[in-house]
């Protein structure tokens, strides 16, 4: 079991670029640009003949997905925060099919600790722009010192537990569904592990990606707040 999950943790590198003294591109960075290609790929054939009047089902089922996303999100951050609903439905799509690929047999690009991490950062880093932006500068820095300036301290050290927590609590649920699934299949390997799969490969897989995009975005709408 330990040399399963070891081997589940470990990225191996499949080539390396030869510039800079040699730069390895890892198993995930390569699902990651099949993942990239796969949904440019679907972009351009799902919008392809779009109508304003007698639209098609294809379109439809688009303007459904899509216009839900939009709402979901529009919803939480409002007028002043629909300038970072693209994002949202980026990361969300995203972390979606990276938990979902591995049923085609690839290795979940989630499962790569430096992915969720980088998910993470780019997150947080579009959380404190969005209160920079929204409050200016000075207030922005004023927000460290409230609501007394002893406080200032723990509000400085959240700016780095968010992306922690985010990037944890994403890598952490993903190898936590492999670990229970490993076990399940060591007990009983025929039958059981069938539905279990449709929960914890399927199921869990999008659960995770809209924990991580609904924790941003309050994040984001906290920042916007006045």
């Amino acid at each position: 079991m330990a040399d399963r999950i070891t081997e589940e943790l470990n990225c191996e590198t499949v080539f390396t670029i030869p510039i800079f003294g040699g730069i390895p591109v890892t198993e995930s960075v390569v699902v990651t640009w099949i993942i990239m290609a796969a949904l440019t790929i679907l972009s351009i054939v799902l919008v392809r003949n779009l109508k304003v009047e007698n639209p098609g089902k294809k379109q439809l089922a688009l303007e459904s997905a899509i216009g839900f996303l939009n709402d979901f999100f529009a919803d939480i951050l409002g007028e002043r925060g629909k300038q970072y609903i693209p994002y949202l439905i980026t990361a969300a799509i995203y972390i979606g099919v990276a938990n979902l690929i591995g049923l085609l047999g690839f290795k979940p690009p989630t499962k790569d600790l430096n992915v969720t991490a980088g998910l993470a950062v780019i997150s947080i880093f579009l959380i404190e722009y969005s209160g920079w932006k929204q409050k200016g500068f000075k207030r922005f820095m004023h927000s460290f010192a409230e609501p007394m300036a002893i406080v200032t301290p723990i509000n400085i050290m959240e700016i780095f537990i968010r992306p922690v927590s985010l990037c944890m609590r994403l890598f952490g649920n993903v190898i936590g569904s492999f670990v229970v699934m490993e076990l399940i299949k060591m007990i009983l390997p025929v039958v059981l592990p069938i539905p279990f799969s449709f929960y914890f490969d399927i199921f869990d897989g999008l659960i995770q990606a809209y924990v991580f995009v609904f924790l941003t975005s309050l994040f984001i709408k906290e920042q916007i707040e006045e």
